[in-house]
C-alpha cells in the first residue's frame, strides 16, 4: 500500500519514491504527496520524473494495490522497482486547500446535517438539510468572512473508532460516514472551538490563508435540502 505523505502534511510539494506496479490504469508508489479523489476533493495532477523523462500525471485515483497515479495516453510507464520523483501541481492542490476549509466552517456555521458536497478550485458547495427558512447570503458571508479573519490555527489529530462511535454527533456528513475499520479516525480542528470533524482531505494551516470568502446561490434542491455555493475571492 501507499504510504500518504500528505495525510500529515498537506504542504510537502514533491517526494522521491520507488514503483511498486505500473500500468494503463495509473502508477502505484510507495509514498506519495498526491491526494487521490474522495470526500469531495479532486485528484491532485502534476509532474512524474522518470528515467526516460517527465510524464504529466492527469489525475490521482484510490486503487486495489494503493493509490493510482494516473499517467496521460501518451506517457511511457516506469519498471517496478524504479525510483521516481512526483511534484504536484502545487497551485492547483493550495486552492483546493483553501476551499476545503473554507467549506468545513461553512458547515460549522450553518445548522443542519450535510448531505453532500464538492471541492473546487476557489469553489465549492455543500448541501444542508436544512428544515424552514434557507439562511440569508449577505448576512452568512459576513458570518464567514468574521471567522475567517480570525486567523484560527487548523490541525490534525486522530481519535480511535470507539472515540468516534461514543460521540456520533461530531460526524455532519448525513450520507457519508468516515472510513472506520483501522482503528483510528483522522480529525481536523479549527481553532479552540470553531469546527472538530472526521476529515480525511487536505487543508490550509490557518483560516487567514483562506483569504475572503463570498456566498454565492443558496438553492432548494428538495423539501429540506439546502445547495449553498461559495467563491474565494482572489
Amino acid at each position: 500500500m501507499t504510504e500518504e505523505l500528505f495525510r500529515e502534511d498537506a504542504y510537502l510539494k514533491s517526494c522521491t519514491a520507488k514503483v511498486l506496479a505500473a500500468g494503463p490504469e495509473g502508477v502505484v508508489l510507495d509514498r506519495t504527496v498526491f491526494y487521490p479523489t474522495g470526500g469531495g476533493q479532486p485528484g491532485d495532477a502534476g509532474i512524474m520524473k522518470t528515467a526516460a523523462g517527465e510524464a504529466v500525471i492527469a489525475d490521482t485515483v484510490k486503487g486495489e494495490g494503493g493509490i493510482l497515479h494516473v499517467l496521460e495516453d501518451s506517457a511511457a510507464l516506469p519498471g517496478v522497482g524504479d525510483e521516481v520523483e512526483v511534484s504536484l501541481d502545487w497551485d492547483r492542490r493550495y486552492r483546493h486547500m483553501r476551499t476545503h476549509t473554507a467549506l468545513h466552517i461553512l458547515c460549522a456555521v450553518v445548522d443542519g446535517g450535510v448531505t453532500g458536497g464538492q471541492i473546487g478550485a476557489l469553489k465549492g458547495r455543500l448541501d444542508f438539510n436544512i428544515p424552514g427558512e434557507r439562511p440569508e447570503k449577505d448576512a452568512l458571508t459576513a458570518q464567514l468572512n468574521e471567522v475567517i479573519a480570525g486567523d484560527h490555527p487548523v490541525s490534525i489529530s486522530w481519535i480511535t473508532d470507539d472515540e468516534l462511535q461514543a460521540n456520533p454527533d461530531l460526524v455532519r456528513t448525513m450520507s457519508v460516514k468516515p472510513p472506520m475499520g483501522s482503528g483510528k479516525v483522522r480529525m481536523i480542528r479549527i481553532g479552540e472551538d470553531v469546527d472538530f470533524q472526521p476529515c480525511g482531505g487536505t487543508h490550509v494551516r490557518s483560516t487567514a490563508e483562506i483569504g475572503t470568502v463570498r456566498v454565492g446561490k443558496i438553492e432548494n434542491k428538495g423539501k429540506q435540502n439546502r445547495r449553498i455555493n461559495i467563491t474565494l475571492v482572489e
